[in-house]
């Protein structure tokens, strides 16, 4: 409803998750349900990488995001086309996932990039 405001706390605790627990990127080959799919070689998992995300701030236009940084030396382990990525603990939880902004075909024993990505809470409207 329009009028309506929730202080950025509200929206801050679960993005602060994805920032204190988002450590490992995965490009997958489908969107990945579970942990196990998302960091699984041979299931979805087509890489990885190991990161740190940035803390909460406000969203590019409204609402609050955290952002996972950009990526240039991702190890890719699969070979096949990556069309989603997705964000672990690197133990055993499934923080977020995506699509990518475009499919990528990846080689094993060569690096992928990343642009930056955005998870954003956006304001109701």
């Amino acid at each position: 409803m329009a009028g309506e405001f929730m202080n950025d706390e509200i929206f801050d605790v679960g993005l602060d998750y994805a920032d204190t627990n988002g450590t490992r990127i995965d490009i997958t080959s489908q969107v990945a349900t579970d942990y196990s799919e998302a960091t699984t070689n041979g299931t979805y998992s087509l890489g990885n990488k190991t990161l740190n995300t940035a803390a909460t701030v406000d969203g590019a236009t409204d609402g609050r995001r955290v952002i996972v940084p950009a990526i240039t030396d991702g190890s890719v382990t699969t070979t096949a086309t990556a069309t989603h990525w997705a964000l672990t603990d690197g133990s055993s939880i499934l923080v977020a996932t995506g699509p990518l902004s475009s499919s990528q075909a990846v080689t094993s024993g060569n690096t992928f990039t990343l642009d930056a990505i955005s998870i954003t809470h956006r304001d109701a409207t």
